[in-house]
């Protein structure tokens, strides 16, 4: 079961309310790492800059397992979350990782077994938070699965829930809040409207509320970016666009409203999505990261090689853009960057962001 969803993961498929019954009220005390060696993150025009103004790029690896070992009653982590496992991203001059997670298992709700679940899931996720800051790496947190009312999120939604996905993300931000080492991306692949790229799905995403397609009452970008700014939090927020963040097209003019204008977009481009080729990407793309800094907070490519990859991270460093590869995981699919977490890279998928990176 956990190579199955595992593998649904990796394709990027898509994809009466119980409140929470552990943690469920907001944390009051931030559990700001210290001694942070990581760079804060703000946006400055269409890049990111560093707390002393300098120029910053994120570019690293995508580690999932946090998302669904918890709802699949096997852990936390899948894999290591140890010193020396976040030494081997390291070592690859990666500084950025990104965090898939799971709204029931963050807040402790709709039957996630206590062990893997609330207090002890937050702990977790904060604990690794600050391991990998003091080893100088940016953690970007992202709502991967959600599921409304009563129901434990076991797998991709269209769009975030308003039953719970405000309070996950009221929760998230008041824990981070003071450490911009830290970024919010706030849904992992919206697909509203049927997977089409309409006005429709555009609203939705900006809006929520009942939206045509999806069977509950959706929360909009719009809402989820208030909930965070309501706690005080400056963090960088992230913000996807539709049919699994690859269609940027209504990005600008649906992005919802920041009074810290503090967004950036996120993109997801594999060989085998809508928007995978260099046309679409300079008609799509593009003008986005003229105005906003561009993050592809997932690339890859299934066919065990690394041509597409390679020239989609060309087109990206043309533009001083963001990139998160996937996986940093060892599923034994076509995309784990990885033989092992020592950071052995497979070949050539691997290799070719390891040499990246250290460039």
């Amino acid at each position: 079961m956990k190579k199955l969803v595992a593998l649904l993961t990796l394709a990027v498929l898509g994809g009466c309310c119980c409140g929470p019954v552990d943690g469920g009220t907001t944390p009051t005390t931030p559990t700001t790492p210290t001694m942070s060696a990581a760079p804060t993150v703000h946006v400055r025009g269409n890049g990111f800059v560093d707390g002393a103004g300098k120029p910053l790029r994120l570019r690293g690896v995508n580690r999932s397992g946090t998302e669904y070992a918890c709802v699949q009653n096997f852990g936390i982590f899948d894999g290591p979350s140890d010193s020396a496992s976040v030494r081997a991203i390291a070592a690859w001059k990666a500084n950025a990782v990104r965090i898939p997670l799971n709204e029931s298992c963050w807040l402790g709700i709709n039957g996630v077994p206590a062990a893997y679940s609330g207090a002890v899931y937050r702990k977790a996720i904060t604990d690794y938070v600050a391991l990998l800051n003091r080893s100088g790496l940016v953690a970007v947190l992202e709502l991967h699965w959600a599921a409304p009312g009563g129901a434990q999120a076991t797998g991709q939604q269209p769009m975030p829930d308003r039953d719970h996905s405000p309070e996950f993300w009221r929760q998230v931000a008041t824990t981070f809040r003071g450490n911009d080492a830290v970024v919010f991306d706030l849904f992992n692949e919206p697909f509203p409207d049927g997977n089409e790229d309409t006005p429709e799905a555009w609203r939705c995403l900006r809006d929520g509320g009942s939206c045509r397609g999806v069977g509950y009452t959706v929360a909009g970008m719009q809402e989820l970016v208030s909930a965070v700014r309501g706690t005080g939090a400056t963090n960088v927020i992230l913000l996807g666009g539709v049919q699994y963040a690859a269609r940027l097209t209504g990005w600008l003019a649906n992005r919802p409203t920041d009074p810290l204008g503090n967004l950036a977009a996120a993109w997801h481009v594999y060989n085998f999505s809508r928007c995978s080729t260099r046309a679409c990407w300079d008609a799509e793309a593009a003008p986005v990261a003229q105005q906003v800094p561009l993050v592809l907070s997932e690339l890859g490519e299934d066919d065990r090689g690394s041509a597409f990859v390679t020239s989609l991270m060309d087109w990206m460093d043309a533009r001083q853009g963001s990139y998160l590869a996937w996986v940093w995981d060892t599923w034994n699919s076509p995309m784990d960057l990885i033989r092992s977490y020592d950071g052995t890279p497979t070949a050539p998928y691997g290799e070719a962001f390891r040499t990246r990176f250290g460039s």
